[in-house]
């Protein structure tokens, strides 16, 4: 039996869902808490300046797109004046398809539907990100884990009606579950957080990363059995399940547009969008050097850059499990080395949750005297900053 599996075992047994809830309760209370905060400082802010709150969270930049598509179906596609051709099909399926549902069975519209599910899968999200945490380090971190994710200065974008809170949510629960050596459910939840966002392709290789260690320890020490039974048939199931929703909706794309297996990358450029190593963002970064405040920004990318990537060794060196660590890297260069939009790269970060594990530690370190006026303070400087954000340039 491997290590995850042994762990898993040991999980098995303890208290069911209603206990595990319990369990996160003051985390799940301090997220909702820090959340509301700031939407009471979106709608004051929003309302200074004669603007509606609910519409900036519902009815702009991408919500806009994924409530088109509950709407309407694939096939919308606006041609710019410089040849760019932005398709609907660029957009996974699984919010619409909750909004379509929604709004099917309810009195909601497609964008109410669509606010309610990010409030639902943020809150998921968080006792997703407390049970990973909780089992990694203690009750305690995990508190930290999920009130930092809360804090975060782009945390406004988990109350919209964008995919960021679905996909952490589908993500963070298919990590723990593969840390606690349930194979299908890790795989069922990749599936699923294919078919939510590109970079679900993370939460496939983290969970074919743990099940090929797996496999490798099982036969190091003379059997490959599962915790569950049939020797592997789980191990195996999980790993041809998690690939399952990425890949059949690239497939589908290129099948629709005519283009082979590759369509969903034309589709990708027509919004400028792709993969160049990083390439563009350096541009971006350097360009900024060109004027004195510019500088300044430029600066401050450089030092928030050098931030992820020390946060990712301090990951390393406290020995987080291989998922997480193929996770988060996944996440984040898939964000860092993007060709698309800078302001886009901080949200496109969120998911990376067990970058936050370091921090949390050394919160939870402190005495509840000391932590809570830290969190306080950044969750008010958080409010503000999401407020004036979302009236502002936004997340593109």
């Amino acid at each position: 039996m491997t290590d995850l599996e042994t762990r898993g075992a040991a999980r098995r047994g303890a208290p069911g869902p209603s206990g595990a809830l319990r369990r996160a309760a003051p985390a799940l209370l301090g997220y909702a808490a820090v959340r509301a905060l700031g939407l009471l400082a979106l709608a004051l802010w929003s309302a200074a300046r004669d603007k509606s709150a609910y519409t900036l969270l519902t009815a702009r930049w991408d919500s806009l797109w994924y409530t088109r598509v509950a709407e309407l179906g694939y096939g919308y596609e606006v041609r710019l004046p410089s040849g760019d051709v932005h398709s609907n099909l660029a957009f996974f399926p699984l919010l619409p398809w909750l909004e379509r549902l929604g709004a099917a069975v309810t009195p909601l519209s497609y964008a109410d539907t669509g606010f309610v599910v990010s409030l639902l899968a943020s809150l998921a999200a968080a006792w997703g990100i407390f049970a990973v945490a909780e089992h990694v380090h203690d009750r305690r971190v995990g508190v930290c884990a999920v009130l930092l994710w809360a804090v975060l200065p782009v945390g406004v974008v988990q109350s919209m009606a964008y995919s960021e809170s679905l996909f952490t949510a589908l993500a963070a629960w298919s990590l723990y579950a593969v840390l606690t050596g349930r194979w299908v459910t890790a795989g069922a939840l990749a599936a699923l957080a294919g078919l939510t966002r590109p970079v679900g392709l993370a939460v496939t290789a983290a969970v074919w990363a743990a099940a090929v260690i797996a496999f490798a320890r099982s036969r190091s020490e003379g059997g490959a059995g599962d915790a569950g039974g049939t020797p592997g048939a789980r191990r195996v199931l999980g790993m041809l399940l998690a690939p399952l929703g990425a890949a059949g909706y690239v497939l589908w794309v290129g099948h629709r547009t005519g283009k082979g297996p590759l369509g969903y990358l034309d589709v990708q450029a027509g919004w400028r969008n792709g993969f160049d190593g990083g390439a563009a963002f350096a541009r971006f970064v350097a360009a900024q050097f060109t004027s004195f405040p510019g500088a300044l920004a430029g600066i401050g990318l450089i030092v928030g850059v050098a931030l992820l990537v020390w946060l990712y060794v301090v990951c390393v060196r406290q020995r987080q499990p291989l998922p997480l660590l193929v996770y988060a890297g996944l996440v984040t260069v898939l964000a860092l080395c993007a060709s698309s939009y800078f302001g886009s790269k901080p949200r496109l970060l969120l998911p990376a949750f067990p970058l936050l594990f370091p921090p949390a530690v050394g919160l939870a370190r402190l005495r509840t005297a000391r932590s809570a006026p830290v969190v306080c303070g950044v969750a008010v400087a958080a409010a503000v900053y999401g407020a004036f954000w979302l009236n502002g340039s936004g997340p593109p």
